[in-house]
Order: C-alpha cells, then sequence, then structure tokens
C-alpha cells in the first residue's frame, strides 16, 4: 500500500486554509487509500521566538483539530513529532548530506530569516536547518506521497534530492516521495492580504478564519474581505487576487469550479455572503466535534500514545539502518 506522510506546525491557531489545502484530504481521501501518518511537528515549531507554554498547548489543539476534522486512529497513524526520536536521529545525518548552498536557497528562510531580522531578533541556525528536519520526517517513514499545500513544494524537491544523493552514496535506503496536491484551493489566502497565504502566525488575523472561529466571527471576516477594483467577478488570480481567492473559497466548500461559480454573480456582496455561509456550515461540524473530543482529554493522550508507539515501530528499523549505511557503529 501507498504510504503518506504530512504533518502540521503548533505555532498559531489552525486556519481554513490548513483544512481546506490539507486537513480534509487527509480525512477524506489519504486515510482512506493509503498506510497514512499525520503529525504535529512541534520541533519546528523552535526554530523562531516562542512560548513554550503556548507551543505545548497549540501542540494539543492541533491533535485535536486533527482528530475533530475527520482523522480515524483506526485508519492512519496520529502523532506528536517529538514522541519519536527517530526524526531528530535522521535528521542530523541528512544534514551531514544536504549542501550550505541549497538550504539558503529556500524561499520561507529568506523570508522568515527577513522578518525576524526586521523584528530585531535573531536567525535561529535550526530556521536554516528545519528544511532538513522536514525531510527527515518524510523520509523516516518511507513515505511514497506527501500532501503538502504549494508553498512547501521546494521543501519535498529538497527531500527528493536528499534520499538519491544518500542513496547514490550509501546504497539505496530512502523511498524518494513525491508532493501531492488537492485540485482546489491548495493555497487560501488572507482575506485582507489576497497576495499572501492564510497563516497560522500572522500578527493580524482579520483576514485570517480560524477553525474554532464562531459564525458570526466568519461571516465578519469573510464581508470584510478585500476585493479589486471593477464590479464584474471573474476568476483571475493575477489581475483579481481578491475576487479569485473568494470564488476558491467557495468552490472548496461547496464544490464547482471556481471559474464556472463566477458566471453566477454580479455583485461581490451576493458572492462575499454565500462564501461566509458556504465556510459557516464546513467549520460548524469540526467545532462541534473539537468540543467533544477537548472534554476527553484522556482520549485523545491515548490516540497520541499509540500513534507515537506505531510511528516509532515503521521509523526505528529504517533510520537505524541509514545509521549502518554511513558507517556508525550499532550500539552494543
Amino acid at each position: 500500500m501507498t504510504r503518506t506522510f504530512s504533518g502540521i506546525k503548533p505555532t498559531g491557531h489552525l486556519t481554513l486554509g490548513n483544512y481546506l489545502g490539507a486537513m480534509r484530504r487527509w480525512a477524506d481521501v489519504d486515510q482512506h487509500r493509503t498506510d497514512a501518518l499525520f503529525c504535529v511537528v512541534d520541533l519546528h515549531a523552535l526554530t523562531v521566538e516562542h512560548d513554550p507554554a503556548r507551543v505545548r498547548r497549540l501542540t494539543r489543539q492541533s491533535a485535536t483539530l486533527m482528530l475533530a476534522a475527520g482523522l480515524d486512529p483506526r485508519l492512519c497513524t496520529v502523532f506528536v513529532q517529538s514522541h519519536v526520536d527517530e526524526h531528530a536521529r535522521l535528521s542530523y545525518l541528512l544534514e551531514c548530506t544536504a549542501t550550505d548552498g541549497e538550504l539558503r536557497r529556500m524561499i520561507q528562510y529568506k523570508e522568515k530569516g527577513a522578518r525576524a531580522q526586521a523584528e530585531g531578533q535573531s536567525v535561529r541556525l535550526s530556521l536554516l536547518t528545519y528544511p532538513v528536519l522536514m525531510a527527515a520526517d518524510i523520509l523516516a517513514y518511507a513515505a511514497d506521497e506527501v500532501p503538502v499545500g504549494e508553498d512547501q513544494r521546494q521543501h519535498v524537491e529538497l527531500t527528493r534530492d536528499l534520499a538519491v544523493r544518500f542513496n547514490q552514496r550509501y546504497g539505496h535506503t530512502f523511498t524518494v516521495p513525491k508532493a501531492t496536491h488537492p485540485p482546489v484551493a491548495a493555497r487560501v489566502m488572507d482575506l485582507q492580504d489576497p497576495g499572501s497565504k492564510m497563516g497560522k502566525s500572522h500578527a493580524s488575523t482579520a483576514g485570517i478564519v480560524h477553525l474554532l472561529d464562531d459564525a458570526d466571527l466568519v461571516r465578519k471576516k469573510v464581508m470584510r474581505a478585500v476585493t479589486d477594483s471593477g464590479t464584474d467577478v471573474v476568476h483571475d488570480r493575477e489581475s483579481r487576487p481578491g475576487v479569485a481567492n473568494l470564488l476558491d473559497i467557495l468552490a472548496a466548500c461547496s464544490g464547482g469550479d471556481p471559474a464556472e461559480l463566477a458566471d453566477a454573480y454580479t455583485s461581490y456582496g451576493a458572492l462575499k455572503k454565500d462564501t461566509a455561509e458556504a465556510v459557516v456550515d464546513t467549520l460548524a461540524p469540526i467545532r462541534k466535534r473539537h468540543a467533544e473530543l477537548a472534554a476527553d482529554q484522556g482520549y485523545v493522550d491515548q490516540v497520541l500514545r499509540e500513534g507515537a508507539s506505531r510511528a516509532r515501530e515503521t521509523a526505528r528499523p529504517l533510520v537505524d539502518r541509514a545509521y549502518r549505511a554511513v558507517g556508525l557503529l550499532p550500539a552494543v
């Protein structure tokens, strides 16, 4: 069976973009047709300034929302990255395989590094090397497919390069994965800044719909979404990014093709109203299930404990083999 791996970083409250771009596909498709592993990648949250208590809180919330979105521990493996040592073990081997130049070319390193410097913060070394840890997350499980948003494509390409390079140097060890993407709304944009992704850690949340926002707040954010000059409703991401974003969201929530949906509207107001209601309807069952799970933390803890155990059993033999391949003496 094909194996998939993907994860979510607990650096902020999960958003509509996280759900439409990744989590819904995990629940509706990937866990049913593949041997799927889904992880809260908490080690990645340490690459920037952070509050330890908040990271712990968001890690639990993210895991709970993954389950609320439909992940079934009977069908897939749900766990927390730091609970499985093989991620960090393999990351060092891959750091010894990667080059400084290819890591410094990573777009997210450039963007996040510049942002940290602009805020007067130092740039942590882990921000440079975290794509290697991401590669270790994937390669440790011999994943064939990595369902990710469009913004992570470059990191999956690095993962492929490292797998091929390691295999050529030390003998075949790793499966070379490929990225997969949902057909619509792979990258949901900020409602107030349609040139930017709807991210978890933005300073302003006016244009970000969080999965736990109540219905009235969702409606308010969508109705206040930035549109474009002109009045006609067309799906054109280049010249009309605000309207295109609303159409993408509407299509992802209610079905249909964004360009065809545009033909049904003669005003931005009607488009916003229908999009807002579609988002409210999409998120309502997730919020309800999250409340039920949050009231039963023992169950969530059990899922994470059993998931980490299964993940460890899968990853350890492969990582041990990689250690032997590079010439490290096995423990006795």
